[in-house]
Protein backbone atom coordinates (compact mmCIF):
# COMPACT_ATOMS: atom_id res chain seq x y z
CA UNK A 1 0.00 0.00 0.00
CA UNK A 2 2.86 1.97 0.95
CA UNK A 3 4.66 1.16 -2.37
CA UNK A 4 1.30 2.47 -4.36
CA UNK A 5 0.98 6.04 -2.49
CA UNK A 6 4.66 6.19 -3.53
CA UNK A 7 4.13 5.25 -7.27
CA UNK A 8 1.01 7.60 -7.34
CA UNK A 9 3.08 10.41 -5.59
CA UNK A 10 5.71 10.12 -7.84
CA UNK A 11 3.78 9.88 -10.63
CA UNK A 12 1.55 13.77 -9.68
CA UNK A 13 5.17 15.26 -8.75
CA UNK A 14 6.27 14.09 -12.71
CA UNK A 15 2.84 15.32 -14.22
CA UNK A 16 2.80 18.75 -12.10
CA UNK A 17 6.88 19.41 -12.97
CA UNK A 18 6.30 18.48 -16.65
CA UNK A 19 4.35 21.17 -17.03
CA UNK A 20 7.14 23.66 -16.82
CA UNK A 21 7.13 26.55 -17.28
CA UNK A 22 4.73 26.77 -14.09
CA UNK A 23 2.15 29.68 -14.69
CA UNK A 24 0.57 32.03 -12.76
CA UNK A 25 -3.27 31.48 -11.08
CA UNK A 26 -5.47 34.22 -11.45
CA UNK A 27 -9.15 34.58 -11.55
CA UNK A 28 -9.49 30.90 -11.19
CA UNK A 29 -7.42 30.71 -14.71
CA UNK A 30 -3.64 29.78 -15.24
CA UNK A 31 -1.72 32.32 -17.41
CA UNK A 32 1.90 33.18 -18.41
CA UNK A 33 3.39 36.21 -17.27
CA UNK A 34 2.33 39.50 -19.33
CA UNK A 35 6.12 39.83 -20.43
CA UNK A 36 6.68 36.07 -20.58
CA UNK A 37 9.84 35.96 -18.66
CA UNK A 38 10.21 33.40 -16.73
CA UNK A 39 12.94 32.15 -13.73
CA UNK A 40 14.54 28.74 -12.82
CA UNK A 41 13.65 27.13 -9.55
CA UNK A 42 16.73 24.66 -7.95
CA UNK A 43 16.69 21.49 -5.83
CA UNK A 44 18.54 22.91 -2.99
CA UNK A 45 19.94 19.30 -2.36
CA UNK A 46 21.33 19.05 -5.57
CA UNK A 47 21.74 22.65 -7.11
CA UNK A 48 20.16 21.54 -10.02
CA UNK A 49 16.73 22.85 -12.13
CA UNK A 50 13.75 21.37 -10.62
CA UNK A 51 11.69 23.85 -12.84
CA UNK A 52 10.83 26.83 -14.68
CA UNK A 53 8.05 29.68 -13.06
CA UNK A 54 6.95 32.60 -14.87
CA UNK A 55 7.81 35.55 -13.34
CA UNK A 56 4.85 38.25 -12.49
CA UNK A 57 5.75 41.57 -12.84
CA UNK A 58 3.89 44.86 -11.80
CA UNK A 59 0.85 44.06 -14.93
CA UNK A 60 0.49 40.41 -13.65
CA UNK A 61 -0.05 41.87 -9.65
CA UNK A 62 -2.01 44.22 -10.93
CA UNK A 63 -4.14 41.91 -12.50
CA UNK A 64 -4.68 39.46 -9.78
CA UNK A 65 -5.66 42.13 -7.06
CA UNK A 66 -8.17 43.16 -9.61
CA UNK A 67 -9.47 39.50 -10.15
CA UNK A 68 -9.49 39.09 -6.05
CA UNK A 69 -11.78 42.66 -5.88
CA UNK A 70 -14.25 41.49 -8.49
CA UNK A 71 -14.62 38.00 -6.54
CA UNK A 72 -14.80 39.47 -2.91
CA UNK A 73 -17.77 41.84 -4.93
CA UNK A 74 -19.36 39.47 -6.78
CA UNK A 75 -18.62 36.00 -6.40
CA UNK A 76 -20.81 35.98 -2.90
CA UNK A 77 -17.77 34.43 -0.78
CA UNK A 78 -18.14 37.38 1.29
CA UNK A 79 -21.69 37.89 1.67
CA UNK A 80 -21.87 33.44 2.63
CA UNK A 81 -22.38 32.62 5.87
CA UNK A 82 -19.61 31.35 7.63
CA UNK A 83 -20.77 28.00 7.60
CA UNK A 84 -21.16 27.77 3.70
CA UNK A 85 -17.64 29.26 3.31
CA UNK A 86 -16.78 26.11 5.45
CA UNK A 87 -17.83 23.74 2.55
CA UNK A 88 -15.48 24.91 0.29
CA UNK A 89 -12.49 25.27 2.80
CA UNK A 90 -13.04 21.93 4.42
CA UNK A 91 -13.00 20.84 1.17
CA UNK A 92 -9.66 22.63 0.46
CA UNK A 93 -8.40 20.76 3.66
CA UNK A 94 -9.53 17.11 2.44
CA UNK A 95 -7.68 17.57 -0.52
CA UNK A 96 -4.70 18.67 0.82
CA UNK A 97 -4.46 15.46 3.47
CA UNK A 98 -5.37 13.37 0.19
CA UNK A 99 -3.24 14.68 -1.64
CA UNK A 100 -0.35 15.09 1.25
CA UNK A 101 2.37 12.83 -0.05
CA UNK A 102 2.86 14.48 -3.39
CA UNK A 103 2.51 18.13 -1.40
CA UNK A 104 5.33 16.63 0.95
CA UNK A 105 8.03 15.74 -2.23
CA UNK A 106 6.71 18.67 -3.69
CA UNK A 107 7.97 20.71 -0.99
CA UNK A 108 10.83 18.44 -0.10
CA UNK A 109 12.41 19.22 -3.13
CA UNK A 110 11.97 22.69 -3.42
CA UNK A 111 13.16 23.73 0.08
CA UNK A 112 15.66 20.37 0.79
CA UNK A 113 13.76 19.49 4.38
CA UNK A 114 13.71 15.64 5.21
CA UNK A 115 10.30 14.61 3.59
CA UNK A 116 8.88 13.91 7.29
CA UNK A 117 9.54 17.04 8.44
CA UNK A 118 7.93 18.33 4.92
CA UNK A 119 4.63 15.94 5.67
CA UNK A 120 4.40 17.71 9.06
CA UNK A 121 4.53 21.05 7.67
CA UNK A 122 1.56 19.77 4.73
CA UNK A 123 -0.67 18.06 8.01
CA UNK A 124 -0.59 21.80 9.67
CA UNK A 125 -1.36 23.25 6.82
CA UNK A 126 -4.76 21.29 7.06
CA UNK A 127 -5.14 21.83 10.61
CA UNK A 128 -4.99 25.17 10.53
CA UNK A 129 -7.33 25.56 7.91
CA UNK A 130 -9.96 23.70 9.70
CA UNK A 131 -9.00 25.98 12.71
CA UNK A 132 -10.10 29.28 11.69
CA UNK A 133 -13.39 27.42 9.32
CA UNK A 134 -14.29 26.26 13.02
CA UNK A 135 -14.18 28.64 14.83
CA UNK A 136 -15.26 31.25 12.30
CA UNK A 137 -18.38 29.12 12.89
CA UNK A 138 -18.43 29.43 16.79
CA UNK A 139 -17.69 32.94 17.29
CA UNK A 140 -20.24 36.11 17.62
CA UNK A 141 -20.05 38.38 14.42
CA UNK A 142 -22.42 41.19 15.84
CA UNK A 143 -22.34 41.98 19.77
CA UNK A 144 -25.18 44.27 21.74
CA UNK A 145 -22.93 47.40 23.87
CA UNK A 146 -24.91 48.14 26.84
CA UNK A 147 -25.20 51.71 26.91
CA UNK A 148 -27.64 54.20 28.23
CA UNK A 149 -30.52 55.61 25.93
CA UNK A 150 -29.11 54.31 22.80
CA UNK A 151 -29.87 51.02 20.75
CA UNK A 152 -26.05 50.11 19.65
CA UNK A 153 -23.82 47.08 18.33
CA UNK A 154 -20.86 46.09 16.28
CA UNK A 155 -21.45 44.16 13.40
CA UNK A 156 -18.06 42.96 11.77
CA UNK A 157 -17.27 42.25 7.90
CA UNK A 158 -14.65 41.28 5.85
CA UNK A 159 -11.57 43.78 4.25
CA UNK A 160 -11.82 42.84 1.12
CA UNK A 161 -8.33 41.92 -1.26
CA UNK A 162 -5.54 40.83 1.36
CA UNK A 163 -2.15 40.38 -0.13
CA UNK A 164 0.41 38.03 1.13
CA UNK A 165 4.25 37.53 0.90
CA UNK A 166 5.40 34.48 1.94
CA UNK A 167 9.13 33.51 2.95
CA UNK A 168 11.24 30.22 0.97
CA UNK A 169 12.13 28.10 4.87
CA UNK A 170 8.45 27.12 5.88
CA UNK A 171 6.22 28.27 2.26
CA UNK A 172 3.39 25.61 2.40
CA UNK A 173 2.93 25.95 6.16
CA UNK A 174 2.92 29.42 6.08
CA UNK A 175 0.71 29.84 3.80
CA UNK A 176 -1.55 28.14 5.98
CA UNK A 177 -1.02 30.39 9.01
CA UNK A 178 -1.64 33.15 6.85
CA UNK A 179 -4.80 32.99 4.36
CA UNK A 180 -6.64 30.55 6.24
CA UNK A 181 -8.26 33.08 8.96
CA UNK A 182 -8.34 35.35 6.22
CA UNK A 183 -10.57 33.43 3.99
CA UNK A 184 -12.67 31.78 6.81
CA UNK A 185 -13.42 35.45 7.72
CA UNK A 186 -14.46 35.52 3.88
CA UNK A 187 -11.80 37.84 2.07
CA UNK A 188 -10.25 37.09 -0.97
CA UNK A 189 -6.32 36.64 -1.04
CA UNK A 190 -3.22 37.33 -3.67
CA UNK A 191 -0.83 35.65 -2.48
CA UNK A 192 3.62 36.07 -3.64
CA UNK A 193 5.16 33.18 -2.82
CA UNK A 194 9.11 33.51 -2.66
CA UNK A 195 10.68 33.14 -5.59
CA UNK A 196 13.20 30.39 -4.49
CA UNK A 197 9.66 27.88 -3.02
CA UNK A 198 7.02 28.71 -5.31
CA UNK A 199 5.95 25.03 -6.35
CA UNK A 200 3.75 23.93 -3.22
CA UNK A 201 1.99 27.22 -3.22
CA UNK A 202 0.85 26.68 -7.01
CA UNK A 203 0.05 22.89 -6.69
CA UNK A 204 -2.37 24.83 -3.49
CA UNK A 205 -3.80 26.29 -6.69
CA UNK A 206 -4.67 23.45 -8.52
CA UNK A 207 -6.44 22.21 -5.30
CA UNK A 208 -8.00 25.11 -4.63
CA UNK A 209 -9.68 25.06 -7.90
CA UNK A 210 -10.64 21.00 -8.02
CA UNK A 211 -12.36 22.48 -4.05
CA UNK A 212 -14.77 24.80 -6.53
CA UNK A 213 -13.64 27.90 -4.20
CA UNK A 214 -14.78 30.57 -6.55
CA UNK A 215 -12.61 32.07 -8.95
CA UNK A 216 -10.56 34.91 -7.79
CA UNK A 217 -10.92 34.67 -4.25
CA UNK A 218 -7.31 32.55 -3.94
CA UNK A 219 -5.01 34.59 -6.82
CA UNK A 220 -1.02 33.18 -6.81
CA UNK A 221 1.84 35.01 -8.38
CA UNK A 222 5.26 34.07 -8.09
CA UNK A 223 7.64 36.17 -8.78
CA UNK A 224 10.96 38.24 -7.84
CA UNK A 225 10.56 40.26 -4.59
CA UNK A 226 11.87 43.52 -5.82
CA UNK A 227 9.52 43.27 -8.54
CA UNK A 228 6.58 41.35 -7.73
CA UNK A 229 6.82 41.60 -4.00
CA UNK A 230 7.32 45.40 -4.30
CA UNK A 231 4.33 46.09 -6.39
CA UNK A 232 2.00 43.80 -4.55
CA UNK A 233 3.40 46.00 -1.13
CA UNK A 234 2.78 49.39 -2.67
CA UNK A 235 -0.87 47.88 -4.85
CA UNK A 236 -3.73 50.76 -3.53
CA UNK A 237 -6.13 48.21 -4.15
CA UNK A 238 -5.02 46.14 -0.98
CA UNK A 239 -7.75 46.28 2.27
CA UNK A 240 -4.90 44.42 3.89
CA UNK A 241 -1.19 43.24 3.76
CA UNK A 242 0.91 40.50 5.35
CA UNK A 243 4.60 39.90 5.36
CA UNK A 244 7.19 37.27 6.36
CA UNK A 245 10.36 38.01 6.07
CA UNK A 246 13.55 39.44 7.37
CA UNK A 247 13.13 43.05 9.28
CA UNK A 248 14.96 44.77 6.31
CA UNK A 249 12.38 44.02 4.00
CA UNK A 250 9.23 44.28 6.58
CA UNK A 251 10.35 48.00 6.96
CA UNK A 252 10.15 48.41 2.99
CA UNK A 253 6.73 46.32 3.12
CA UNK A 254 5.74 48.40 5.97
CA UNK A 255 6.58 52.06 4.31
CA UNK A 256 4.52 50.86 1.12
CA UNK A 257 1.67 49.83 2.98
CA UNK A 258 2.10 53.27 4.81
CA UNK A 259 1.91 55.45 1.81
CA UNK A 260 -1.55 53.82 1.19
CA UNK A 261 -2.72 53.72 4.62
CA UNK A 262 -3.28 49.55 4.42
CA UNK A 263 -3.03 47.94 7.57
CA UNK A 264 -0.02 45.45 8.00
CA UNK A 265 1.07 42.54 9.79
CA UNK A 266 4.93 41.68 9.82
CA UNK A 267 5.92 38.44 11.20
CA UNK A 268 9.60 38.84 10.91
CA UNK A 269 12.89 37.34 11.65
CA UNK A 270 14.80 36.34 15.64
CA UNK A 271 17.73 35.58 17.54
CA UNK A 272 15.78 33.16 20.18
CA UNK A 273 17.27 32.06 23.29
CA UNK A 274 17.17 28.33 25.05
CA UNK A 275 18.03 29.68 29.02
CA UNK A 276 19.25 26.77 30.61
CA UNK A 277 19.51 26.45 34.26
CA UNK A 278 22.34 24.17 36.29
CA UNK A 279 19.49 21.39 37.36
CA UNK A 280 17.94 19.73 33.52
CA UNK A 281 19.04 16.56 32.31
CA UNK A 282 21.79 17.38 29.96
CA UNK A 283 21.20 14.51 27.63
CA UNK A 284 17.52 15.52 27.04
CA UNK A 285 18.16 19.08 26.91
CA UNK A 286 20.96 19.05 24.59
CA UNK A 287 19.77 16.53 22.07
CA UNK A 288 16.40 18.96 21.95
CA UNK A 289 18.13 22.10 21.23
CA UNK A 290 20.61 20.55 18.54
CA UNK A 291 17.06 18.82 16.81
CA UNK A 292 15.45 22.50 17.30
CA UNK A 293 18.58 24.43 15.66
CA UNK A 294 19.35 21.64 12.66
CA UNK A 295 15.59 21.51 12.19
CA UNK A 296 15.37 22.85 8.54
CA UNK A 297 18.45 23.29 8.14
CA UNK A 298 18.48 26.40 11.02
CA UNK A 299 16.54 28.27 8.70
CA UNK A 300 13.51 28.88 11.34
CA UNK A 301 13.12 32.04 12.53
CA UNK A 302 12.26 31.44 16.09
CA UNK A 303 15.10 29.19 16.92
CA UNK A 304 16.90 29.03 19.97
CA UNK A 305 20.30 30.35 18.17
CA UNK A 306 21.64 31.75 21.65
CA UNK A 307 22.17 28.80 24.50
CA UNK A 308 22.51 30.51 27.26
CA UNK A 309 24.01 28.16 30.07
CA UNK A 310 24.87 27.89 33.52
CA UNK A 311 28.20 28.48 34.51
CA UNK A 312 28.20 25.20 36.93
CA UNK A 313 27.03 23.48 33.68
CA UNK A 314 28.87 25.16 30.69
CA UNK A 315 31.80 23.02 30.34
CA UNK A 316 29.89 19.54 30.46
CA UNK A 317 26.85 21.16 28.41
CA UNK A 318 29.21 21.97 25.71
CA UNK A 319 30.67 19.20 25.20
CA UNK A 320 27.68 17.29 24.94
CA UNK A 321 26.33 19.82 22.48
CA UNK A 322 29.37 19.17 20.44
CA UNK A 323 29.11 15.56 20.56
CA UNK A 324 25.36 15.42 19.50
CA UNK A 325 25.87 17.69 16.82
CA UNK A 326 28.65 15.50 15.20
CA UNK A 327 26.19 12.71 15.28
CA UNK A 328 23.52 14.74 12.71
CA UNK A 329 23.18 13.09 9.63
CA UNK A 330 22.95 15.39 7.02
CA UNK A 331 21.73 14.23 3.60
CA UNK A 332 19.15 14.34 0.56
CA UNK A 333 15.43 14.72 1.37
CA UNK A 334 14.57 11.21 0.71
CA UNK A 335 17.28 9.30 2.75
CA UNK A 336 15.12 8.17 5.91
CA UNK A 337 18.79 8.31 7.83
CA UNK A 338 18.71 12.67 6.99
CA UNK A 339 18.39 14.75 9.74
CA UNK A 340 19.22 17.80 7.98
CA UNK A 341 19.05 18.66 4.68
CA UNK A 342 20.82 21.80 2.55
CA UNK A 343 20.17 24.90 2.93
CA UNK A 344 18.24 26.70 0.21
CA UNK A 345 20.33 28.44 -2.08
CA UNK A 346 24.12 29.28 -2.84
CA UNK A 347 23.19 33.21 -1.12
CA UNK A 348 22.02 31.18 2.58
CA UNK A 349 25.54 29.54 1.82
CA UNK A 350 27.72 32.36 2.07
CA UNK A 351 25.23 34.20 4.22
CA UNK A 352 25.98 31.42 7.12
CA UNK A 353 30.00 30.83 6.16
CA UNK A 354 30.43 34.91 6.50
CA UNK A 355 28.74 34.55 9.69
CA UNK A 356 30.99 31.88 10.84
CA UNK A 357 34.46 33.77 9.54
CA UNK A 358 32.71 37.78 10.73
CA UNK A 359 32.24 35.82 14.09
CA UNK A 360 35.51 34.39 14.42
CA UNK A 361 37.01 37.36 13.43
CA UNK A 362 35.58 39.06 16.57
CA UNK A 363 37.13 36.53 18.61
CA UNK A 364 34.50 33.68 19.41
CA UNK A 365 35.52 30.58 20.12
CA UNK A 366 34.46 27.95 17.38
CA UNK A 367 33.61 24.91 19.74
CA UNK A 368 32.74 23.18 16.25
CA UNK A 369 33.96 24.18 12.81
CA UNK A 370 31.28 24.33 10.43
CA UNK A 371 31.95 24.86 6.13
CA UNK A 372 31.12 23.56 3.18
CA UNK A 373 30.42 19.63 3.43
CA UNK A 374 29.48 17.42 0.23
CA UNK A 375 26.68 14.35 0.47
CA UNK A 376 27.86 11.47 -2.37
CA UNK A 377 26.11 11.34 -5.13
CA UNK A 378 24.57 14.87 -3.99
CA UNK A 379 28.05 17.21 -4.66
CA UNK A 380 25.97 19.93 -6.03
CA UNK A 381 23.94 20.67 -3.32
CA UNK A 382 24.02 23.71 -0.63
CA UNK A 383 25.30 21.35 2.52
CA UNK A 384 26.60 22.93 4.99
CA UNK A 385 27.96 21.43 8.36
CA UNK A 386 26.42 22.44 11.90
CA UNK A 387 28.80 24.62 13.75
CA UNK A 388 28.79 25.61 17.69
CA UNK A 389 30.54 29.32 18.66
CA UNK A 390 30.58 30.88 21.96
CA UNK A 391 31.95 33.99 23.38
CA UNK A 392 30.90 37.52 24.11
CA UNK A 393 26.94 38.42 23.68
CA UNK A 394 28.47 41.69 21.86
CA UNK A 395 30.01 39.46 19.14
CA UNK A 396 28.37 39.77 15.81
CA UNK A 397 27.51 35.93 15.60
CA UNK A 398 25.44 36.43 18.84
CA UNK A 399 23.41 39.33 18.05
CA UNK A 400 22.45 39.13 14.24
CA UNK A 401 19.98 36.64 12.69
CA UNK A 402 22.21 33.85 10.97
CA UNK A 403 19.54 31.19 9.62
CA UNK A 404 21.48 28.77 9.96
CA UNK A 405 22.65 25.55 11.84
CA UNK A 406 24.86 27.69 14.76
CA UNK A 407 23.93 27.95 18.13
CA UNK A 408 26.00 30.31 19.85
CA UNK A 409 27.11 29.77 23.60
CA UNK A 410 27.11 32.19 26.43
CA UNK A 411 27.49 31.85 30.37
CA UNK A 412 25.25 33.45 33.34
CA UNK A 413 25.68 33.15 37.05
CA UNK A 414 22.18 33.88 38.52
CA UNK A 415 18.76 34.46 36.89
CA UNK A 416 18.78 38.33 36.89
CA UNK A 417 22.39 38.15 34.67
CA UNK A 418 20.32 35.35 31.96
CA UNK A 419 17.53 37.70 31.35
CA UNK A 420 19.28 40.69 31.17
CA UNK A 421 21.59 38.37 28.59
CA UNK A 422 18.41 37.22 26.09
CA UNK A 423 16.85 40.85 26.34
CA UNK A 424 19.65 42.90 25.16
CA UNK A 425 18.82 41.31 22.15
CA UNK A 426 16.62 44.35 19.79
CA UNK A 427 14.55 41.12 18.47
CA UNK A 428 11.60 39.60 20.30
CA UNK A 429 10.04 36.29 18.62
CA UNK A 430 10.80 33.34 21.16
CA UNK A 431 12.52 32.41 23.97
CA UNK A 432 12.82 28.84 26.06
CA UNK A 433 13.43 28.37 29.62
CA UNK A 434 14.78 24.86 30.70
CA UNK A 435 15.16 24.04 34.75
CA UNK A 436 12.71 21.38 37.04
CA UNK A 437 12.28 24.16 39.04
CA UNK A 438 8.62 25.34 37.57
CA UNK A 439 8.70 28.48 40.10
CA UNK A 440 11.64 29.69 38.21
CA UNK A 441 10.46 28.60 35.30
CA UNK A 442 7.40 30.60 35.40
CA UNK A 443 9.02 33.61 36.79
CA UNK A 444 11.94 33.74 34.07
CA UNK A 445 9.58 32.68 31.05
CA UNK A 446 7.08 35.87 32.34
CA UNK A 447 10.24 38.10 32.23
CA UNK A 448 12.32 37.64 29.02
CA UNK A 449 11.09 40.27 26.56
CA UNK A 450 9.74 38.15 23.20
CA UNK A 451 6.13 37.83 21.77
CA UNK A 452 6.38 33.91 23.27
CA UNK A 453 8.36 31.79 25.89
CA UNK A 454 8.41 28.27 25.89
CA UNK A 455 8.97 25.81 29.04
CA UNK A 456 11.38 22.66 28.25
CA UNK A 457 10.88 23.10 24.90
CA UNK A 458 11.44 24.99 21.58
CA UNK A 459 9.46 25.68 18.64
CA UNK A 460 5.87 24.87 19.66
CA UNK A 461 2.89 25.37 18.03
CA UNK A 462 -0.76 25.35 18.90
CA UNK A 463 -3.45 26.08 17.23
CA UNK A 464 -5.57 28.53 19.62
CA UNK A 465 -2.41 29.56 21.37
CA UNK A 466 -1.23 33.62 19.65
CA UNK A 467 2.36 33.70 18.25
CA UNK A 468 4.10 36.71 17.43
CA UNK A 469 7.23 38.86 17.89
CA UNK A 470 7.77 42.37 19.08
CA UNK A 471 10.51 44.61 18.64
CA UNK A 472 12.37 43.80 15.43
CA UNK A 473 10.77 40.44 15.64
CA UNK A 474 7.15 41.81 14.14
CA UNK A 475 4.15 44.06 14.52
CA UNK A 476 0.63 44.38 13.68
CA UNK A 477 -0.98 41.53 15.35
CA UNK A 478 0.33 37.66 15.84
CA UNK A 479 -0.67 34.42 13.94
CA UNK A 480 -2.64 30.98 15.02
CA UNK A 481 -4.97 32.69 17.88
CA UNK A 482 -8.13 33.32 17.92
CA UNK A 483 -7.35 37.05 17.54
CA UNK A 484 -5.65 36.74 14.31
CA UNK A 485 -9.30 35.90 12.99
CA UNK A 486 -10.46 39.17 13.74
CA UNK A 487 -7.45 40.77 12.54
CA UNK A 488 -9.37 40.36 9.09
CA UNK A 489 -12.92 41.32 10.03
CA UNK A 490 -13.23 45.41 10.20
CA UNK A 491 -16.09 46.40 13.10
CA UNK A 492 -19.19 49.03 12.38
CA UNK A 493 -20.82 50.44 14.89
CA UNK A 494 -24.68 51.00 14.62
CA UNK A 495 -26.60 53.52 17.14
CA UNK A 496 -30.07 54.29 17.81
CA UNK A 497 -30.97 56.83 19.93
CA UNK A 498 -34.19 55.64 22.09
Amino acid sequence: MASQEGTKSATALEEFLGASPLQLFIGGQWCPSRLGETFEVLDPGLGARLADVHDAGEIDVDAAVRAARQAFQKSGWARMAPNERGVYLHRLADLVESHKNTLARIESLDVGKPLDQAVWDIENFSATMRYYTELSQHVAHRDPIAVARHEAWTVRHPYGVCGFIFPWNFPFLLVGWGISPALAAGNTVVIKPAEDTPLSTLYLARLAKEAGIPDGVINVIPGLGETAGAALARHSGLNRMSFTGSPEVGRLVAEACGRNLVAVKLELGGKGAAVIFEDVDLDSTVDQLVRAITLNAGQVCCTASRWVVHDSIYSKFAQRAVDRMKEVRIGYWNDTKTEMGPLVSSKQVARVLGYLERGCQEGAEALLQGGRTKVPGKEGGFYVKPAILAGSAENVAAREEIFGPVPFLLRFRDESEAIDIVNRSPYGLANSVWTEDLNRAHRVAEKLAAGNSWINAHNVFVHGVPYAGINLSGLGGGVLGPRTYFDYLREKSVVRPL
